[in-house]
C-alpha cells in the first residue's frame, strides 16, 4: 500500500461560522464519501486532518473546548490510520503527519477536505514540494463564497475551477472521485 487518502478538516467548526454556505455540502459529502468507502474497501488508510485553535474559553469553534472539532454532520464515519490535529494551512507542517507518511512507504496522497483553496491547496502544493505524487479531487472539496478586492463575488464553483486550473499538471493530478479511485487502484495493483 504505498497510497493514503488525506481529508483535510472536515469537521462540524465550519457550520458555525458566518461563511458556510449548506448548499454546497451535499455535493461535497457525495465526493468525499465516495472517496472514504472507496479507500476502505481498498484496505488503504485514510488520514483524518482536524484544524485547531488555541481558545481556553470554547469561544473559537475551531478550538478543542468548542466542541466542535469533531466530523462534519454527514460524513461517513470511517477508522482513521491516523488523526493529526494542525494549526497552519498545510496539513505537514508541525503535525508529524509527513514522518508517519515516510516511516509507512506511503508515496501517493489524495487530497480532499475543506477548504478547498486554503488548506487543501497549500498541502497539495506543499507534499508536492516534498516529493509526493499528489492526486488533487476538487469535487471532494467544499469551500464557500469569497470577494474579490472590488467587492465582486467568487463563487465556490469558480474558486474550485481556479484551483484545479493552477495545480494541475504543476502539483497534481487533478481528477473526479472516481478516477482518483481507479488511478489509485491501477497504481496500487502495478505495486502488488
Amino acid at each position: 500500500m504505498t497510497t493514503a487518502l488525506i481529508v483535510i478538516d472536515a469537521q462540524q467548526s465550519f457550520a458555525h461560522r458566518p461563511s458556510f454556505e449548506p448548499a454546497e455540502v451535499p455535493a461535497y459529502l457525495a465526493a468525499q464519501n465516495r472517496l472514504i468507502a472507496g479507500f476502505e474497501a481498498a484496505g488503504l488508510p485514510i488520514v483524518r486532518v482536524f484544524h485547531v485553535q488555541p481558545d481556553a474559553s470554547g469561544a473559537d469553534p475551531f478550538s478543542l473546548e468548542s466542541g466542535l472539532v469533531r466530523p462534519l454532520d454527514g460524513l461517513h464515519d470511517f477508522d482513521a490510520a491516523l488523526t493529526v490535529h494542525k494549526t497552519r494551512h498545510s496539513a505537514l507542517v508541525a503535525s508529524g503527519l509527513d514522518v508517519w507518511l515516510t516511516q509507512r512507504g506511503i508515496r501517493q496522497l489524495v487530497i480532499s477536505g475543506i477548504r478547498t483553496e486554503q488548506c487543501c491547496e497549500t498541502t497539495t502544493r506543499h507534499a508536492s514540494d516534498l516529493g509526493w505524487d499528489v492526486i488533487y479531487v476538487p469535487e471532494a472539496t467544499l469551500t464557500f463564497t469569497m470577494q474579490h478586492p472590488d467587492g465582486s463575488p467568487l463563487t465556490p464553483a469558480q474558486i474550485r475551477a481556479r484551483t484545479a486550473a493552477v495545480l494541475d499538471g504543476r502539483f497534481a493530478r487533478v481528477l473526479g472521485a472516481e478516477a482518483a479511485l481507479q488511478a489509485v487502484a491501477a497504481q496500487e495493483a502495478a505495486l502488488a
